[in-house]
């Protein structure tokens, strides 16, 4: 068994942990079914968005969320020191808007609720939110503000992880989609890729929505991740001075990028691995978008996509070793994947560097699931 860490799976999270364990001097693998970072990774949005996008009774998440986004600008200013890209990190904050007085009563229960968790958020009036953000629709009724909220592009975020990866010194093998996780005995052996075979002293998957569908994994093994499909367009605007802050409103989220570029998403369907752009998916999101923002009716689209999102059964990350020992598993990450990167890279790194499990990853450990 040669020495050295093997990841299945190369977006941001076993681009980030590879980069994180090649820092340490860890020799690492990474085999990827097609192009690196082409699924989820690529079709994100790329919300670093604890606060605003909190759920209810997923307590776990936002705390894992918040560590995330504390560590999020040192994590970005040493990827970018390091590759010399830029991967147009925005402090700008986010508002969440109501439509409606049932959407405003709405947006104040999860106000309260935000609050009561010690989020940093602000209630606004319309005529407050407008002052901000000029181009928000007059049938405003309620808004809220948060500033500790950020967002990232997504694709930059790639490009510059998976150059972080091969800079640093790790072996990137595209379009090599594993055919046989070798476990025997309960032991793990290897893992071969046709009529090749790759042999390490552990293994790491992180291969988001196909997780659970590697060959040779035994059922004690296999992580319970679905693919929670997402469709996403975009907008050209004609520059920042049309909208600095991310908006989310119901139904959608509006993220305006650097580069002039606006990402409107996303719908949540349980409809397996069908790529399908539907007249349906769309036309919620481009009412819903235009409902909170009026000008996106006169805006040129651009393109239109859809991703995977990796959803457990409980919808929280699965990170931690498996039954079998020196298989370690980091998915599930579901509509979170790009904000938990940071937290995920550096403390599943520590884990399979020193053998301990951080505190900030304990709860998503894989023996939650245990029957």
């Amino acid at each position: 068994m040669s020495n050295g860490t093997l990841i299945i799976g190369g977006g941001v999270v076993g681009l980030g942990i590879g980069w994180k364990l090649l820092q340490r001097g860890e020799a690492v693998t990474l085999l990827e079914r097609g192009d690196a970072g082409r699924e989820a990774s690529w079709a994100a949005a790329g919300l670093l968005a604890p606060a605003t996008e909190v759920h209810y009774q997923e307590d776990r998440n936002l705390k894992l969320g918040l560590e995330s986004i504390r560590l999020y600008g040192e994590f970005i200013a040493e990827l970018e020191g390091f590759t010399g890209q830029t991967v147009d990190y925005q402090t700008e904050g986010a508002i969440s808007v109501a439509l409606s007085a049932d959407e405003a009563a709405d947006l104040k229960g999860l106000f309260e609720y935000q609050r009561e968790r010690g989020l940093p958020v602000r209630w606004l009036t319309p005529e407050a939110a407008r002052e901000l953000e000029p181009g928000l629709s007059g049938f405003l009724t309620a808004a809220v503000q948060c500033d500790m909220d950020h967002q990232i592009d997504s694709r930059r975020l790639v490009a510059a992880l998976r150059e972080a990866f091969v800079k640093a010194g790790g072996t990137l093998h595209e379009n090599t989609p594993v055919t046989e996780v070798q476990i025997r005995d309960g032991v793990y052996t290897g893992v071969r890729s046709g009529e090749r075979e790759f042999k390490s002293r552990r293994l790491l998957i992180a291969a988001g929505s196909w997780s659970g569908l590697l060959p040779g994994l035994p059922e004690n093994v296999r992580p319970p991740v679905r693919p929670v499909k997402g469709q996403l367009f975009s907008v050209r605007s004609p520059g920042r001075e049309f909208l600095s802050h991310f908006i989310r409103a119901p139904h959608v989220y509006i993220a305006p990028k650097s580069n002039g570029r606006i990402v409107i998403g996303a719908t949540v369907e349980e409809m397996g691995f069908n790529r399908d752009i539907t007249a349906g998916g769309l036309y919620t999101l481009l009412r819903s978008s235009w409902e909170a923002l009026p000008g996106i009716y006169e805006l040129p689209i651009e393109e239109m996509w859809c991703g995977f999102r990796p959803g457990s059964r409980d919808n929280s990350p699965i990170l931690g070793e498996s039954r079998v020992p020196g298989v370690f598993l980091a998915t599930g990450h579901h509509r979170n994947g790009i904000l938990f990167t940071p937290a995920t890279a550096v403390y599943m790194s520590q884990l399979l560097l020193d053998g301990r499990v951080p505190e900030p990853i304990q709860p998503f450990s894989p023996r939650r699931f245990d029957a």
